[in-house]
């Protein structure tokens, strides 16, 4: 193993200028991946994580306030996050609502609590759950495009280097004069290499591309559906007359 590998690096040493800029490029395209990979996958395992625990406690809550404690402690989790977007929308809401209710019995507001500013109040807290909700699915998928540009583009730039080594060796043939294989041998290694390098950065980046768009979007379902039970549940203590907690 050794010595195939001191083959390799001394290949990678002897390559022409333009292989080892393709190399180095290669390199660059799969360590970033390799960087966002990480990072991705740290951070939607520590969402799911959390959000589950949130959601679980939501539900056993018996009001929004303690829910709203337990979702400043659960910092990585997007659906408490969205919650308490929504929560703090409704604090506002029942804030106005409580003005509007202490203004004097002659008021055409205090003898109508006004069911149309409560809904107006429900349609702004819909908007705030849904600016929330597409937040949230911006952070998880920010970087995740650059591992779907290295496997799109990985392979060709290997297959550029690939061209650009067979090139030097042809190139090498007219100047000797000879097609034998001490000749020929040197471009062609080199330019596997390059091919070989551009599917390694490309392959591992598609997989992970493909894995971390099904989680995001799994988890959009998620805070999509957590916001409207979250606003129905809003819309049937306002209707009921009970504000929120």
């Amino acid at each position: 193993m050794f010595p195939v590998d001191m083959d390799l690096i001394n290949i990678v040493m002897n390559a022409g200028l333009m292989v080892q800029f393709v190399l180095i490029l290669l390199l660059f395209f799969s360590i970033t991946s390799w960087a966002i990979m990480i990072m991705k996958y740290q951070y939607i395992k520590r969402a799911y994580t959390e959000s589950a625990i949130f959601t679980n406690f939501f539900w056993k809550s018996r009001n929004l306030s303690d829910a709203f404690a337990k979702a400043k402690q659960l910092r990585g989790s997007p659906i408490a996050r969205v919650f308490r977007v929504g929560y703090i929308e409704l604090k506002k809401l029942s804030s106005s609502n409580a003005l509007a209710t202490s203004q004097p019995p002659q008021s055409p507001e205090a003898k109508n609590p006004s069911l149309s500013s409560r809904f107006a109040g429900t349609d702004n807290i819909k908007r705030a759950l849904r600016r929330a909700t597409n937040e949230e699915t911006t952070k998880m998928t920010q970087m995740v495009p650059f591992l779907a540009t290295t496997g799109n583009t990985a392979p060709f730039i290997g297959l550029f280097g690939t061209v650009w080594g067979i090139m030097n060796s042809f190139h090498g043939i007219g100047l000797k004069g000879s097609a034998s294989l001490a000749v020929v041998a040197p471009g062609i290694s080199e330019a596997l290499i390059a091919t070989a390098a551009g599917l390694a950065a490309a392959i591992p980046a598609v997989i992970a591309f493909n894995h971390f768009m099904h989680k995001i979007r799994t988890f959009e379902a998620e805070l999509q559906n957590f916001s409207a039970d979250f606003l129905n549940i809003i819309e049937r203590d306002i209707l009921n007359g009970k504000g929120g907690d």
